[in-house]
């Protein structure tokens, strides 16, 4: 894809299996917290159909020639994420460790493969883009401790205990009691790593940025000059060239 990909250029499959996939943010949780698990069941569902279905109209729309394996490669992680919903879908819901550990590599999965479909979108816009992102996926992780954690009674407290994570200061005053504010809060750990080093590289490359324009500009200007000095050495040459002996 181009440095430039929006969701609105994504092809309607595409559209539909990452809108499809966006669902399955509320099932871990309806899991996590062991709540409407038809609901759960049928949105992680609706991200495997999704998810194979686009796989399947990819490999048939394939421009490349060659063997079904060499097409199926392509889509190596469409391929472990739909395996991963199927298997969230079907199993228990609760806090036991395998259970949340299965589904929080499918909310890996997910994000991976929103980050490999609007690759350049995300990860390589400007500044403000990443901390509008940054700020989003902050939000969603305070909504998550606020389910998952009984001492977060409020959204704020949600909130406060994300960015705390994410920043990995730990003050202590709200910390993850259960098995799955546990094992969700090593996912904003890496979450936090990730935006942060983002945001840092891009802090970076404006520095850059902005100190090779002026470099760019010093050698335009002293091109500028040279060139001024050579047409007036030219037109020196002519007058004296004109000029009868």
């Amino acid at each position: 894809m181009g440095p430039f990909v929006t969701f609105s250029s994504l092809s309607p499959w595409r559209r539909g299996e990452l809108l499809a996939l966006l669902a399955t943010i509320p099932a871990f949780y309806m899991a996590a917290l062991s709540t409407h698990r038809l609901a759960s069941a049928a949105l992680y569902l609706l991200g495997f159909a999704a998810c194979t279905m686009a796989i399947v109209h990819d490999m048939r729309h394939a421009k490349q020639r060659g063997p079904w394996t060499r097409h199926f490669a392509t889509h190596q992680l469409s391929s472990v994420l739909a395996g991963a919903l199927l298997l969230s879908a079907i199993l228990p819901l609760g806090e036991q460790l395998d259970v949340l550990g299965v589904r929080l590599a499918t909310a890996i999965l997910t994000i991976l493969r929103w980050g490999q479909s609007l690759w350049p979108r995300f990860w390589r816009g400007g500044l403000a883009h990443l901390l509008t992102l940054a700020v989003g996926v902050l939000g969603l992780c305070g909504l998550g401790f606020w389910w998952l954690e009984p001492q977060a009674h409020t959204f704020g407290d949600g909130l406060w205990l994300a960015f705390t994570t994410a920043a990995t200061v730990g003050y202590g005053d709200i910390v993850p009691t259960t098995p799955a504010a546990k094992i969700f809060a090593v996912f904003v750990v890496l979450m936090g790593f990730a935006a942060l080093s983002l945001i840092t590289a891009a802090i970076a490359a404006m520095w850059v940025q902005s100190e090779e324009k002026r470099i760019e500009g010093e050698i335009l200007r002293d091109l500028h000059l040279q060139i001024k000095g050579l047409r007036d050495d030219l037109a020196t040459l002519r007058q004296g060239a004109n000029t009868p002996s």
